[in-house]
Formats: structure tokens, sequence, C-alpha cells
């Protein structure tokens, strides 16, 4: 069984047959392979990606492997001024520009000194973090000017039982409404679409922006934790 699915210019193929696979692959095409009986997922060496009932996957499933295995970032959802995505390296340039700020490292961790650690961290995250949970902290975009504003997302903490919604949005962008938009959406996402049930966020005392947005998106207190020998509150809210 050989399938081919049109993403633009590109063609996803599907394939059960190990010869075709090896071929495709060696040619540098993007191709799932799909199992059968008497068929083992080592007989397809290299693939991050399989399916066992390929007519279980519809269009917009294909398309998520096609942008993976493209390294194509996932489009997560749209708010009404904002459009939420995976991020990309190039989008760490904006990043820099967001965290310059000194109010945006007061209460958070700061990128990386070097750039091209960050780029490679950067990396790291999209080919472990999102391919392993599909999901994690997103990059957000004005809808109308297209530029990197900030970023939000649902990631796991280590040592902890709960998700936790992260956000940031940039100085200039700020006091206009834009992260409880993205935030609220991010929530209903987390529900609908990941069928989380609670989810926390950790604030250091004295962040008043964000601690009222947590307020206000329904978040509760819940008690305190210490994370790199700094007081954080925990938040959390059921979904």
């Amino acid at each position: 069984m050989l399938e081919t699915y049109h993403f633009g210019k590109d063609i996803l193929y599907v394939t059960d047959e190990k010869e075709a696979y090896a071929s495709l692959r060696k040619e540098g095409c993007y191709v799932l392979p799909c199992l059968r009986e008497g068929i083992k997922s080592e007989d397809f060496p290299g693939a991050s990606w399989l399916v066992e009932d390929l007519e279980e996957m519809d269009k917009d499933s294909l398309e998520l492997v096609y942008r993976r295995l493209a390294g194509l970032p996932w489009e997560i959802l749209e708010t009404k001024r904002c459009r939420v995505r995976e991020m990309t390296v190039e989008d760490v340039d904006s990043f820099y520009g967001i965290y310059v700020e000194p109010s945006i490292t007061r209460y958070m961790e700061d990128l990386f000194a070097d750039r091209d650690e960050e780029i490679a961290y950067t990396r790291d995250y999209i080919e472990k973090v999102y391919a392993f949970y599909g999901y994690g902290m997103w990059t957000v975009l004005e809808k109308e000017s297209g530029a990197v504003i900030g970023r939000a997302g649902i990631s796991w903490r280590e040592g902890y039982d709960l998700p936790e919604l992260g956000f940031v949005i940039g100085v200039s962008w700020q006091g206009k409404g834009y992260a409880f938009e993205v935030c609220s959406a991010i929530l209903a996402y987390a529900k609908e679409e990941l069928l989380m049930e609670r989810v926390q966020a950790l604030v250091r005392p004295g962040n008043e922006k964000s601690l009222r947005l947590c307020e206000k998106l329904g978040f509760a207190y819940s008690g305190e934790t210490e994370l790199d020998k700094v007081k954080h509150l925990v938040l959390v809210k059921q979904l």
C-alpha cells in the first residue's frame, strides 16, 4: 500500500511496505509508515511517527504529521486579535527584544545570555517537548502586524503533579488585554483538546500583574512552593 497526500507543493507518503519506506526516505521524502499484520515498528528505522489504522486519520491529523516531518510549526489556536503557534528558531530574536525589558525578567527566568545557546535550547525544545507531548510553551503573534508579542502555553514542571500555565507578553503590548485573551483561549484548549481537568500557575509574590490576571482567569490560591530558593504562590484553576 502506498498513499499520497498533498500539502501545498509537498507530498506526504503513507506506506506499509518496508522497501518503499526505505526508498522514499533515501530520496528525502516525507514518509509515514503504516503498520499491518506481520510488520513491526523496527522494520521502519528512523521513523518518528507510525500509524496503525490509516482510516482513523483524517486530513487534519495527517497534516500535523506532515508539518512535524517537514519541521513546520503547528498552528494551535486563534483569538480575535492573536495567533498562537509552536515556537520556531526564527522567533528567538523577537524573544530577545521582549526579554530585554527589565520588568519582564524581574519575576521570571531570563533567556540565555548567549544567543547560540538559546537557539540550541529552542531547537531541542521543538524536537523533544513538542514531539513528545504535542504541546508546550507557544509563540503568540498579533494578527494585524504579524509581530511576535510574547509566549504562552501549557507545560509540565518536574516535581509537580499539575500542568502549568505560563505566559509573557511584551511591554509594548501590555495593558491591552492580550494576556487575558490568549490565556483564556489556552485554558479552553487545555480542557477541550488536551482533556486536562486542573491547571496550576506559579507566581512570585509582588508580581501583581500576573496575580491579577490569574485571579481574572479564575485561579485560586492553593499554597506556596519554592523554586530556585525563591518562594512562589501556587494558584490552581478547575477547568
